[in-house]
């Protein structure tokens, strides 16, 4: 089985914790980022098969890392966003700026791991 890499940002201890869980019962190697700097940190060091972003983070946030992925690294590594926060615009300033998918808060796990499948099979 091939491992794949998953970075998670989110700042919610609990859920990250839960997703956390259930990826990596799916087979992914999961790294968590509880904030932008976190986040920057890992990406400066490593290229993961998959993102998946909250939009509100401290220090830097999932509209902002989309940028910095796109833009600054210049990555096409597939991004999901999350958010509490689905309004239209958020929505689509993700879109814009790059993002593969947006998923709102309460999350599935179970969607949440159909939708990063999907993402990565269309690499």
């Amino acid at each position: 089985m091939i491992k794949r890499y998953l970075l998670l940002a989110e700042d919610d201890e609990l859920l990250g914790a839960l997703l956390s869980y259930r990826l990596e019962k799916a087979g992914f190697v999961v790294e968590l980022a509880r904030n932008g700097r976190e986040v920057k940190e890992y990406l400066e060091q490593n290229k993961p098969d998959v993102i998946v972003s909250d939009i509100m983070m401290p220090y830097f946030s999932g509209i902002e890392l989309i940028d910095y992925v796109r833009h600054h690294l210049g990555l096409h590594t597939p991004m999901i966003i999350i958010s509490s926060a689905g309004n239209e615009d958020n929505v689509l300033s993700a879109f814009e700026l790059g993002a593969d998918d947006f998923i709102p808060k309460p999350i599935s796990p179970a969607e949440l791991i159909a939708r990063i499948e999907r993402v990565l099979c269309n690499v």
